[in-house]
């Protein structure tokens, strides 16, 4: 499963982190411990503990003592805020940045956007009414 390029203490903050977002771990929800970690998936507990570790440092979990890790109140909504943040830093910016040098006008680009948001909002209805 954790076979990236990057470090696998780093995929699996990642994962960890996707499942957060996702919704699939709730708030004050128990994830596994760093030893169930490592027997699931074949990896050394040091490496479970470090990821764990970096998410109890971003407030993304944190530690009852005896009882093992848990997704930290407001965990889910700061993910997303990151996200977000990101999100219109590295992409749209950029998106708009090219567009400008391509001399698309900006309500052009609105008027994409919003036609784009409909067919992406119907299709989420379809989804769920199916």
């Amino acid at each position: 499963m954790f076979d990236g390029p990057e470090p696998i203490y780093v995929q699996i903050a990642t994962w960890i982190r996707a499942q957060v977002l996702s919704g699939e771990l709730g708030e004050e929800e128990q994830v596994m411990s760093t030893t169930q970690f490592a027997t699931t998936f074949r990896i050394n507990p040091a490496t479970a503990a470090k990821a764990f570790s970096g998410l109890v440092e971003e407030g993304v979990l944190y530690k009852r003592r005896g009882l093992g890790m848990f997704v930290a109140p407001g965990a889910r909504e700061r993910l997303l805020d990151e996200h977000r943040k990101h999100y219109f830093e590295d992409v749209l910016a950029p998106a708009l940045q090219q567009a400008d040098i391509l001399g698309i006008p900006t309500d052009e680009v609105v008027a994409y956007v919003l036609g784009s948001s409909g067919k992406r909002s119907g299709d989420r209805r379809n989804k769920e009414e199916s």
